[in-house]
């Protein structure tokens, strides 16, 4: 059975290029409903916190310094079966292969700079909402 929350984080890439409210109006209108959000910057040790499960892959030192490179805008999701349901809305990881109207075809600029995060799956979905979010900002 799939969970009814989910976690997303908009990129700097897309907090810098003036993307946000429109991202969070797609995700509104997708009928989601928002937990809990806040805009923050990751420290490049935070971000390479949150990547651990990259750490021995070649781009994990550019991926810790591109997280750490602006702010972010980390939230918590719900709506039944929200990993998928998100999944699909924000489209492939290379906005390139991306389906039309989704949100990293509509506003990522490259495979790297993919505008958002989706969890691909409920553990992960618990374990990043938790990493951003204590339990008294999970409404």
């Amino acid at each position: 059975m799939s969970g009814n929350k989910t976690f997303t984080m908009i990129k700097p890439d897309a907090v810098a290029d003036g993307h946000s409210g429109a991202i969070i109006k797609m995700i509104e209108e997708a009928g989601f409903r928002i937990v809990s959000m806040k805009k923050t910057v990751l420290t490049p040790e935070r971000a390479g916190q949150f990547y651990e499960v990259h750490k021995e892959r070649p781009f994990y030192a550019d991926l810790c310094k591109y997280m750490s490179s602006g702010p972010i805008v980390p939230m918590i999701l719900e709506k039944e079966n929200a990993v998928a349901d998100f999944r699909t809305l924000i489209g492939a990881t290379n906005p390139a292969n991306a389906e039309e109207g989704t949100i990293r075809k509509l506003y990522a600029r490259s495979i790297e700079a993919n505008a958002i995060h989706g969890s691909d799956s409920d553990e992960n979905a618990a374990i990043e909402g938790n990493f951003f979010f204590s339990a008294t900002e999970q409404f």
